[in-house]
């Protein structure tokens, strides 16, 4: 497992004390000292908002959230969440960093209509880049994240110190775990136990839980390259056309006739079938292992009495693959891998890495984080209509850091 960094750590710790839940929701957040007054009567609520931006590799999201903080209770209530999403991610703009404060700055609009005008000044605003970011140069990443705080600094909202960079895999993973456990309840006092979260993105993956003998939070992470990139890369060929040089990328796991671009972090790659080999579930099974295996440091501490929220690319891809029940096993996951795998020259042209990306995520659970194929995953995209993700986690985080300042 992965070591916490920054203000996390303390999260961390808290849990590895063993305090009681009480304790622990006290500790994460208690608002009632920075919240501004919003002249009400000291035994009433207060409402406030915030604006989180979650700068994906495969999109932009804005996520307004609605709190009510009352006196009496050290965890605020949230009231309401508005979301919005734009695609494509903003490393797609690396050579043209002002086209990505442009779509910051319409993504805005949102916030404005959402948050009541004399709440702005007090409404702060957050903008967190993952793995999109990461792939990218230093120099160009950082030019991206520039132009986005220019987009902040000319808005009338409040924009806290570091309010733009770029988060790291471990902290997805423990700010999902705490967005996924305060909306079901498990950091009341009255919850006895946690939920583990299972996130998916275009560039990383991460698994958070807390073990049985509680010593402390287990997070893993997958990233730097995304699992199709790692896929593809592992065999290729250089091919060269009028002078012009680029990488086509052959798997086992793509209609042995398929051929098209595809783009990511910026690059866009030629990617085909393998008309030599031999196609279907087995055969790309064993090319994605290579992938997986040495590279995901399997749980040992997993127990079959922990609770899994699935959700991102596992949901996702469950879709596309007909599995929309809430409830899934390891095994639904497997079949449709079979199915999508055996028959891919029947619906190439509709989705031509499902093969792939089924047989990734059956691999990733299986040889990766050591899942039985009974085990149940609750695979959803909200939770009580509020996105399925770390941006509430990191607001919390952001408050929290507020307290202890």
């Amino acid at each position: 497992s992965m070591k916490p960094s920054g203000p996390l750590l303390l999260l961390v710790l808290l849990a590895a004390a063993g305090l009681s839940r009480a304790q622990f929701r006290t500790s994460l957040l208690d608002l009632s000292g920075i919240l501004p007054s919003l002249s009400r009567p000291a035994n009433h609520s207060r409402i406030f908002y915030a604006v989180m931006f979650d700068a994906g590799s495969t999109g932009t999201r804005i996520h307004v959230y609605t709190f009510i903080q009352s006196n009496s209770e050290p965890l605020p209530v949230l009231d309401n969440e508005m979301f919005h999403s734009i695609k494509p991610g903003l490393s797609a703009y690396a050579d043209y960093p002002e086209t990505a404060g442009e779509t910051v700055r319409m993504l805005l609009k949102v916030a404005k209509k959402t948050v009541p005008r004399l709440d702005w000044k007090r409404t702060p605003l957050v903008l967190r880049a993952t793995a999109g970011l990461r792939l990218l140069p230093a120099a160009k990443a950082q030019a991206l994240l520039d132009q986005v705080q220019l987009v902040f600094d000319e808005s009338p909202f409040l924009v806290p110190d570091n309010s733009v960079s770029i988060m790291n895999g471990t902290n997805e993973g423990i700010l999902a775990w705490i967005s996924l456990n305060f909306l079901t309840g498990h950091l009341n006092a009255h919850a006895t136990k946690t939920v583990g979260i299972l996130d998916l993105g275009g560039g990383s993956t991460q698994i958070t839980f807390l073990p049985k003998l509680r010593v402390g939070l287990f997070f893993c992470t997958f990233d730097p390259l995304s699992g199709r990139l790692r896929q593809l890369n592992i065999t290729f060929i250089i091919c060269c056309r009028k002078r012009s040089r680029w990488q086509v990328f052959k798997s086992l796991c793509l209609p042995s006739k398929f051929r098209d671009d595809w783009s990511f972090g910026g690059l866009t790659y030629q990617v085909s079938g393998d008309q030599d080999g031999r196609a279907g579930y087995k055969p790309c099974y064993q090319e994605v292992l290579k992938v997986v295996k040495g590279i995901i440091h399997q749980p040992h501490e997993l127990e079959d009495s922990n609770v899994f929220y699935a959700f991102s690319y596992y949901f996702d891809r469950a879709v596309d693959a007909g599995l929309i029940r809430g409830t899934v096993r390891v095994r639904d996951f497997k079949k449709r891998a079979k199915e999508a795998c055996n028959k891919m020259s029947e619906f190439p042209a509709v989705s031509p890495f499902l093969c792939m990306d089924l047989t990734y995520i059956t691999c990733l659970l299986k040889d990766g984080f050591g899942f039985k194929d009974s085990t149940v995953l609750q695979l959803t995209k909200k939770v009580k209509n509020v996105e399925a993700s770390w941006a509430l986690g990191a607001m919390l985080d952001h408050f929290h850091k507020l307290t202890i300042h």
